[in-house]
């Protein structure tokens, strides 16, 4: 029970909320298309049944991430996983999503919930899996759960909120890019395979945590003024 009243726990707690908020903006998008051509008496329903779907679903596929993150070499794929996902998040890209088919059937429209927010959850699954295990807690599923259970009500009825917030504070955003790479950091550094190889030590594994964060600030912005560059001269 002293596990969950460290600092190491709640830290990954708040690790997990902001990237399901960073990285979960889509899956809000993709209930209301599924769920659009419901009956509105049913369309709680819908989000409800489809949210608890995906919920679990996560879960499970966050536990064999747990599972197989202690595989050696793993936490290294993982990790520059990580900082492409921070990257690209400095460096969005507008998303269609015209394919996502509504239903007017509940369970068809929960079905669609479910296997969208599969396919668009595997950046979730990593980087949650990530900060779980940088967490160096026991308790980590439950951890993991706990984080889901308070962001996905976030996701879903604070979205517009979020997505705003997002648009008048860019920072927010940036700083969300350099958590994935300050957990891409940590989680490589206890990567079975090179254990022996580097120093276990809290300054070995906030330096590489400070370089992730650093690596995806930097390539991010730069990425970014190109893409900016390349906009202007188009236009």
């Amino acid at each position: 029970m002293e596990e969950f009243l460290t600092a190491h726990f709640w830290l990954a707690v708040g690790q997990i909320i902001m990237i399901d908020i960073l990285l979960g903006g889509d899956n809000a998008v993709v209930i209301a298309l599924a769920c659009r051509q419901l009956p509105p008496k049913l369309r709680t329903k819908g989000i409800l049944w489809g949210t608890a779907g995906a919920i679990v679903l996560r879960v499970i596929l966050i536990a064999f991430a747990l599972t197989l993150l202690q595989v050696p070499f793993l936490k290294l794929v993982g990790a520059a996983l990580l900082l492409w996902i921070g990257v690209k998040l400095l460096v969005p890209e507008d998303e269609g999503h015209s394919d996502i088919q509504g239903s007017d059937k509940l369970w068809a429209a929960v079905k669609t919930v479910i296997v969208a927010d599969l396919v668009m959850s595997i950046d979730n699954v990593i980087a949650i899996a990530g900060a779980a295990t940088g967490a160096g807690s026991q308790h980590q599923l439950p951890l993991v759960i706990f984080g889901l259970l308070v962001s996905i009500p976030i996701i879903i009825w604070g979205s517009q909120l979020v997505l705003k917030l997002m648009d008048r504070f860019p920072l927010i955003i940036t700083v969300g890019g350099m958590l994935l790479g300050w957990i891409a950091g940590t989680m490589a550094h206890s990567d079975p395979a090179i254990k022996d190889w580097l120093p276990q030590t809290s300054m070995w594994n906030y330096g590489l945590g400070i370089t992730g964060a650093l690596a995806v600030f930097l390539v991010g912005t730069v990425l970014k003024k190109r893409a900016e560059q390349t906009l202007q001269a188009d236009n």
